[in-house]
Parts: structure tokens; sequence; C-alpha cells
């Protein structure tokens, strides 16, 4: 298990490191605890989590190479942890062959070093279920409690919602199988979700006016949970698409899905190997809270991204080992279906680092786009204390060290006249794709055309009125 950590550490620090700037996301949860820029806009669905996971170090520095190392070491032992827990459960081989299994997708590696929190959810949810099944098993296993709570509690500091689907299949087996019933495991169940939900409950009473008016409006700018079967949409991901909204593209590379379908199988396969020995339940129920897990994204989101299912990945990766060993060991006295078993699983590993490799030259393509953009602003004036809105305003101000705004939109922070009087006395940016016409109340500033970014050819910048003179003294900074 500490080798299969160790080379999935090297390989993120080898594949994903070199050129890579913060995405999107990442620029929102960065931009809490940096002091490079402005905290950004932080949406009703997003938690802090991750924004506490990476403070120690965007506290510290500026740079993303060091939050980068920082995040690959840390999550190699995270997957290291999340393992070791299993060790009374499963065998090691079982167990490393299951880290390897989820270690080697494209979408494992590529976020192992990225500020996202799906991936310390996978984690948060391999330690609870894990601690739920030992604590069950032993009632002297004080430590199990404490892994069970404390699992539970990182899912729910990352993502509430998941830390709920995680939690009904762990209800549900206390509730309905008499060997795991023991009113403790519910009692942890919920006070480690509990506490880890309980800044994101207190913010919704903070700035939405409750619980319920922050889950419908997370709801809203999710495209309204409802009954929306996404399964083509993250069939269509998995090509190297980290975000698929809308999903109207083409599946070009149908290879990089082949194992997405034959997860199921190869996991219920691995689950009823289980059936009837000591290992049922720790093979059961890790398949059962995957599919918990992946429910909500697959049948409630109407669109996908690839890091949304990693949960779902790293619990169904027990029951997949399970099922690849046991096809191993009746594959053995054979070398035609040893050779196919082996040549089957070199395949799978070539396509995930063909994908890895495309998205990752992708986003230090749009790194490098960036910093050219970046720089042709502040060779305009747009330097802090500055504000950008528009297009693609998250990124542009987290590299520029300016504030991002948006007049409307789920983003939306600052009003029309709020922005047109910071104008007035800061750097302002509006950036616009170069067929929209600029906004009602940018009539009349500077127009200037910008580097292009990958996927937008065309983009243009308003400038207003203070860009290139000094900020009236006085002026503060819009608010969040």
């Amino acid at each position: 298990m500490g080798g299969v950590a160790a080379v999935y550490t090297l390989v993120q620090l080898v594949a994903v490191l070199p050129g890579t700037g913060l995405g999107w996301d990442e620029s929102v949860y960065v931009s809490q605890v940096s002091g490079q820029a402005p905290a950004a806009f932080f949406s009703a669905p997003r938690a802090r989590g991750i924004t506490f996971l990476v403070a120690p170090v965007t506290g510290l520095t500026s740079s993303v190479v060091v939050l980068r190392v920082y995040l690959a070491l840390l999550s190699g032992a995270g997957l290291l942890v999340a393992l070791w827990v299993w060790r009374r459960l499963l065998p090691t081989g079982t167990l490393a062959l299951a880290g390897a299994l989820f270690a080697g997708l494209w979408v494992s590696v590529l976020y192992g070093p990225q500020a996202m929190p799906n991936l310390w959810v996978a984690y948060g949810a391999l330690i609870a279920v894990g601690c739920f099944l030992r604590a069950a098993r032993d009632h002297g296993d004080r430590a199990a409690l404490a892994g069970l709570g404390a699992g539970m509690l990182l899912a729910a500091l990352m993502r509430p919602s998941d830390a709920l689907w995680l939690a009904l299949p762990l209800v549900a087996a206390a509730s309905a199988v008499r060997s795991l019933r023991r009113p403790v495991l519910l009692l942890v169940i919920a006070a480690g979700g509990a506490l880890g939900a309980a800044e994101w409950v207190a913010e919704a009473y903070v700035r939405y006016g409750g619980l319920l008016p922050r889950l419908r409006r997370a709801s809203e700018i999710q495209g309204h949970l409802g009954w929306h079967p996404a399964f083509g949409d993250h069939v269509r991901a998995l090509q190297g698409l980290t975000l698929c909204r809308p999903c109207d593209v083409p599946l070009r590379y149908p290879l990089a899905a082949v194992w997405w379908f034959a997860l199921p199988v190869l996991a219920a396969y691995g689950v009823r190997v289980a059936v009837g020995t000591r290992q049922a339940a720790a093979v059961a129920l890790p398949a059962l809270a995957g599919l918990s897990l992946a429910a909500p994204y697959l049948l409630l989101i109407g669109y996908a991204a690839p890091r949304f299912l990693l949960p779902a990945y790293g619990l169904l990766a027990l029951p997949t080992a399970v099922c690849l060993l046991r096809l191993a060991a009746f594959a053995r006295p054979s070398r035609v279906l040893s050779a196919g078993l082996v040549l089957a699983v070199a395949a799978h590993l070539t396509v995930q680092f063909l994908v890895l490799d495309g998205v990752t030259a992708r986003g230090r393509a749009t790194h490098a786009a960036f910093g050219l953009l970046v720089a042709d602003l502040r060779r305009q004036g747009v330097r802090p204390p500055c504000v950008v809105s528009g297009e693609e305003a998250v990124r542009i101000a987290f590299r520029a060290g300016c504030a991002s705004r948006q007049v409307g939109g789920h983003d939306g922070s600052i009003t029309r006249a709020e922005l047109a009087a910071a104008a007035r006395g800061r750097p302002v940016a509006v950036i616009v794709r170069g067929d929209a016409p600029p906004p009602a109340y940018a009539q009349g500033w500077r127009r200037h055309a910008l580097p292009g970014l990958p996927g937008i050819a065309d983009l243009r910048a308003y400038l207003g009125p203070a860009v290139g003179r000094r900020p009236s003294a006085g002026v503060s900074q819009p608010s969040p």
C-alpha cells in the first residue's frame, strides 16, 4: 500500500505539476485565504473544506508549484491512510490492488494535486466505511469509532451533500443488519457529519437567511436538481473533459469509457465472490456506499464532471480488486488467459495515461494563454487595486491580483451602478467575447483587443476611465 501511495504521488509530480495553473474553481477556493487577490464570490453549493486544507500554504506563499507539491504529498498520504484502515478487513494484496486501480485513473491523478474537494470526499468515504465495519465487528475498537467520525467529518467538510449520500447506506446497514446494529454507530455518523457541515449550515443562516434558502439557491446554480439521468454525459466526459455542461459533444474516443462500463460488472462479481465468506460485509458495503454516492450525479444533475464520481470510484475499487484477483487465480493455469488479463490491464492504464496527457497539455496551454492575457492587461494599466468582470473574470482577476465581480448570473456580486462607480476611482476591466457588445455602463470606455484563450479566439476588454492612472485615495474595495 505504501508503494502504491508513493507511485501515485510521484506520477502527480511528474505528469500534472509542470506548467499548470489554477483552474476556475481552484481560483475561487484559493482566493478565500490567499493574499494574492481579493476573495472571489463564493456561491451557495460550495463548501469551504478545501479552502481550509490549502490555507497553511496559501497563507505563506502564492506559488502554485508549492501548492501543487503540498497537495500531491498530502493526497498520497491520504490514499495510504484511507487504505490502511481496511487492513483488518481485507488482505493487503487486495487493498494494494484497489489502491492501484483507483490511483491509476486519469481523473484521480489529475485532481490529486488540485485544490478541489472530490478526492478528499473519496478518502473520507473510504475511511468512514472501513471504520464503520471495524467498529461493528470489534466493540472495543475505539480508534475505529474515532475514524468513523473523522471520515464523516472530512466528507461533510468538503461536500455536505455527499456526506448525506454516504451516511444513507451506513445508517441503513446499522439499522437492518443485526451484526451491525449498534446505536453508537448511528450517533457517531450523525455527530461527524453534523460537525463537518456546521460551518456550511451557519453560513447558510448568515448569508442566505436559512438552510432551505441556501439549498434552493444551490439547486438553481446546479441546474435545478431533479430527474436528470446523465449517464451519457459522464461517458463523454471521460474523453478528458473536466466539465461537460452542456454535454453536447460527440463521443470521439469510446475506448476511454470501456473501463467505466466494466466497473459495475466487475464490482458486482466481486461482491458475488465474497458472499458467504467472512469478507462479505467488507466487500458489499463499500459497493453499496459507492452506488449511493454516484446516484445524485448520475440521476439528479443534468451535466457531468469526472471528478464528481471519485468517491464512488474509490469505494468500488475494493470489490473490483476482489473480482480481479479471483479472475487472476482462475486464469493462472492458462498462459493465454493470463496474458489476456495482463494485456487488458496494460491497455487500460495506457488509455488512462493518454487521456491524462491530453488534459494536462491543454491545462499548460491554458495557463500560458492566461499569462499572456494578464500581462497585456497589466501593460494597459490594470493593476491592483483593480476589478475584473465579464468573461473568465475569476481566473483573470486572480492572476492579475484584482477582485473579480459579476453584475449578474450565479456569481452576481456587484450592481452595474456600483461597478461603474468603482471604475471612476480604480482600474476596472470588463472582458467580453469579440462579437458581444459592451455593457451599457461601459459605453464610452476604451476598447482593447486581448490575446485569445483556448476555446475563445477573440476577446476584448473595455477599460474604465481610471485605467492607466493612480486610483483615487479613499475609494473602497468592492465588497464580495
